[in-house]
């Protein structure tokens, strides 16, 4: 079993999930765990997202206790006080989700920090989310918007829509600890911030993408990127992703780089990497290699340098062309700055 997770979520008046929070998803967990669970709540084989009703709770959690998992069962006893929907998610292997509940599982684990960006797949979940309006009120149905808003105007009450979109933001569900961010909205659930990450008011962190922390993020981190420890964005600046086209190359930025205010990648730094302000890196940009007395000595597209340690690339702000040269020192992070994460 790859993971299990008692979750409470939302659904629409079709009883379509809008959303599912698992507050203790657990990854590989014991076969007498899953086994108490399944026999309660008749699961079936294979990943399976199974309702259950609050009624159903007190059993759930004499089943898990006896089979010496108190956590659990203490979860499942405070189920009981549920006026949401219940479910409960078994996912045995790990193939294209199949449901929301599903998908909002692996989103989790993510934040949780129990698996890495690019650790599941997520195949197909675009069309397994629906469209949301998250309000004050809670997460609606966004066809379900204006029955809503009225029934909240007739009631004396403002219906305040914060948002609409497919992911809700990662602090709603999931705060790991050791973290700072300065604007929750700008970070969706499924990143993954490894501990002693700051994440400014302007930076923003993708689901299946994140930090090994620590580290400063005061750029754009797109999906499927993940940074290394001790890395700094600045400020915004940006890491290109593939969900809307473009290449099949997987960005990442390693240990101790520098991406400059407003610069970006499209090809994966290795360690100790620093880009200038200002400059963008593209996979066919052409980049000038210098030598240690700045001779020029071939000139490569950026692809060539594609996951290589210790380069410094910069603009010459005479010639305008871009430049590559050797960095012989990482990036030092502000050590007060990240010692009261």
């Amino acid at each position: 079993m790859l993971s299990f997770a008692l979750g409470i979520g939302t659904q629409n008046t079709q009883g379509d999930w809008l959303e599912i929070y698992y507050p203790a998803p657990l990854i590989n967990p014991p076969e007498s765990l899953v086994n108490a669970a399944k026999e309660v709540v008749d699961a079936p084989l294979g990943n399976a997202a199974v309702s259950f009703l609050p009624e159903d709770c007190a059993r759930l959690a004499s089943a898990l206790q006896a089979a010496g998992h108190a956590d659990q069962a203490e979860l499942a006893e405070a189920f009981a006080a549920s006026q949401r929907p219940l479910v409960a998610m078994f996912l045995e292997t790990d193939q294209p989700p199949q449901t929301a509940p599903e998908v909002y599982l692996k989103l989790h684990l993510l934040s949780h920090r129990l698996v890495k960006p690019h650790g599941l797949d997520l195949t197909g979940m675009f069309g397994l989310l629906r469209n949301i309006a998250w309000t004050n009120e809670g997460p609606i149905d966004i066809e379900e918007l204006p029955a809503r808003r009225l029934k909240a105007r007739l009631a004396g009450r403002a219906l305040s829509v914060d948002c609409v979109d497919k992911f809700p933001k990662m602090t709603d569900y999931v705060v790991p600890h050791g973290i700072r961010i300065g604007d929750t909205a700008r970070v969706r659930l499924g990143a993954y911030l490894g501990e002693g990450t700051t994440v400014m008011h302007e930076g923003f962190v993708n689901f299946n993408a994140g930090t090994e922390g620590p580290g400063m993020v005061e750029g754009r981190i797109a999906a499927g990127v993940m940074v290394g420890k001790g890395s700094d964005l600045g400020g915004g600046c940006s890491t290109m992703g593939t969900l809307s086209g473009g290449g099949n190359m997987v960005i990442k930025v390693g240990e101790g780089c520098l991406i400059g205010a407003n610069a970006g990648i499209g090809i994966p730094l290795g360690d100790r990497c620093t880009v200038e302000a200002g400059l963008y890196i593209t996979a066919g940009v052409k980049v000038t290699l210098l030598d240690d007395q700045g001779q020029e000595v071939n000139t490569v597209a950026a692809r060539e340098l594609a996951g290589q340690d210790d380069l410094l690339l910069r603009r010459n702000s005479q010639t305008g062309r871009i430049e590559c040269l050797t960095n012989k020192s990482a990036v030092a992070l502000n050590e007060a700055l990240h010692a009261h994460n």
